[in-house]
């Protein structure tokens, strides 16, 4: 039984109101990015990577426009460290690039940190201890002035071993489980290391806020970081970082607040991997901005790759509607959805615009790599004449007529239905084929001869129905009308010619067109045909005897 008296709320507000973040509208900028793949992501899958796996993993990092890797925790065990030695050792770092890697404010693991990051280009060693009130109750049992003298010390030690050790370095210090922590306290320590690091222009500190367990809603998150950024000292040489989680299925939501809230830099990884719910998806992050504008400096051009490296190396899987990733996020099966896509497309087309506006589709796939014939109109039993009319008009070039457009659509939702399956293009194609286009039973035309006198043209057809050869004559205001007179005499077939459109299936001199024809039965209700011809007469002709023998 389900009894949630036995929660309580296990964040603290900031002792003054901090809601300036309110007053902006979204990300204006893209953050610092660093991934933590490497290490937050990679301790988190059931068979973590390979050291090959892992060197794969930091080339598409670097390919896709990263600047800073968290690569590891090299203390950690031999395989992190010889991740991070082959790194450096073999040259792989770019120099625009800048690895990071975690240590505990423990004094050995500090010292094997740098041992093993020694020689690289760039490294920001990124110090942590944990300062909640439960960890510090119920782990450390350790009182706020000594967990403070942790931190302390750890940052005083982080100083004198990078002046006696090979490398450029920056310094990273988070107060682990900072939204289980009382926000007045989580600055006294932050500030206390920053008096150690003394950080400049030149080499700037990083703070990194770190949403280790979700504990609240993405405002009150906000209201913390603005805090922080607002009194934390040496502001202007600190960059302000964030770290979430995603426990409450709200990540992405804390770290656009919290940027809105003054933070400069976001820790994540592509997918979203991590600890328990994982950390923030920076994909999802990134094309949040890119979708209102806004360059996030991380290029997702080519998404099928990212997820096919990403799911080789991990054995993770990326899920279906996972936002903008995901096999299905652009799929549209619903009629009414692929119907006002197709629509949107067509304004876009005729009006040469400049922004994207197309309904259900809040960024153009193309963008990602995606493309719109096996990613968007997508056919099953839910989808209706849009889709099914712009599939054909796309990808074969068929502008059937509107009303034949639903025909089409009702027919290949009643085998989708019966088989229970999508129906990929080409499917949809031959049962095109198969149902309007040339059908010849049980009435067929063999020969056809015009005549052209003053009252209209005067036509001779040879037909045959269920083996039956007829010759008839007729006449009428233009060929088609002609023949469809003839076939009325020959077997009392009562219809009107309702619809009629061509067009050119090819742009050349001896390409094929194809005729559309639609004829209103008895009972008021239309049926379709389609011909398909050099000889635009005989497409028309073939349009129509394949409408007769759809009635």
């Amino acid at each position: 039984m389900m009894t949630p008296s036995k929660y309580k709320r296990q964040y603290y507000m900031p002792p003054v109101k901090c809601m300036k973040w309110a007053e902006k509208e979204y990300v204006d900028k893209a953050p610092i990015w660093c991934s933590v793949d490497l290490r937050d992501g990679n301790q988190a899958l059931v068979i973590p990577m390979s050291l090959e796996q892992k060197v794969e993993f930091f080339k598409l990092l670097v390919k896709i426009g990263f600047k800073e890797i968290e690569v590891g925790f090299p203390a950690a065990s031999e395989t992190e460290y010889e991740f991070l030695r082959t790194l450096i050792e073999q040259d792989l770092i770019p120099k625009d690039v800048t690895i990071q890697v975690l240590t505990q404010a423990r004094e050995h693991i500090i010292r094997k940190t740098f041992e093993a990051v020694k020689g690289a280009p760039k490294a920001i060693v990124h110090v942590y201890n944990s300062t909640s009130v439960s960890q510090r109750e119920q782990v450390f049992k350790k009182s706020k002035e000594e967990i403070l003298k942790i931190a302390v010390d750890g940052a005083a030690l982080l100083k004198k071993l990078a002046d006696e050790t090979e490398g450029n370095f920056q310094f990273e210090y988070s107060p682990e489980s900072f939204t289980g922590t009382e926000p007045e306290y989580a600055l006294e320590v932050c500030n206390a290391v920053l008096d150690v690091w003394q950080p400049t222009a030149d080499n700037k500190a990083i703070i990194n806020l770190p949403v280790t367990v979700e504990h609240s809603m993405p405002h009150v998150y906000a209201s913390q970081v603005e805090y922080m950024c607002d009194n934390l000292k040496y502001r202007e040489n600190v960059i302000v970082s964030l770290h979430p989680h995603n426990d409450r299925g709200c990540g992405v939501a804390d770290s656009e607040m919290g940027l809105l809230a003054g933070a400069d830099r976001i820790e994540g990884t592509l997918f979203g991997n991590g600890e328990r719910t994982g950390n923030v998806d920076i994909v999802t992050l990134g094309m949040n901005m890119y979708s209102q504008g806004v360059d996030p400096k991380i290029d997702f051009s080519d998404m099928p790759h990212i997820c096919e490296v990403y799911e080789k190396c991990t054995g993770m899987q990326i899920y279906e509607r996972s936002p903008y990733s995901g096999a299905l996020v652009f799929a549209a099966f619903s009629g009414s959805h692929q119907d006002a896509i197709a629509k949107g497309m067509h304004w876009r087309e005729n009006g040469n615009l400049e922004h994207w506006t197309v309904p259900y589709l809040p960024i153009d796939p193309t963008d990602v790599g995606r493309n719109y014939d096996a990613d968007v109109i997508r056919i099953n039993s839910q989808s209706g004449k849009g889709g099914v009319g712009y599939v054909l008009e796309t990808k074969f070039g068929l502008n059937l007529p509107p009303k034949m457009r639903e025909a089409m659509g009702y027919a290949a939702k009643a085998v989708s239905d019966h088989k229970h399956k999508e129906l990929h293009p080409d499917e949809i194609f031959s049962l095109f084929k198969s149902t309007f286009e040339n059908v010849v039973e049980p009435y067929s035309i063999n020969e056809v001869h015009f005549q052209q006198k003053e009252d209209g043209i005067v036509t001779r057809v040879t037909s045959t129905f269920r083996g039956k050869t007829i010759v008839t004559e007729a006449s009428g205001n233009g060929r088609l009308d002609a023949v469809s007179n003839a076939l009325k005499k020959a077997y009392e077939l009562k219809y009107t010619l309702e619809t009629y459109q061509e067009h050119a299936l090819e742009q050349s001199s001896s390409s094929k067109a194809i005729a559309y024809v639609g004829i209103r039965k008895p009972d008021e209700t239309l049926a379709w045909g389609a011909g398909v011809d050099q000889d635009i007469i005989r497409a028309s002709i073939d349009a129509l005897v394949t409408a007769i023998n759809n009635r």
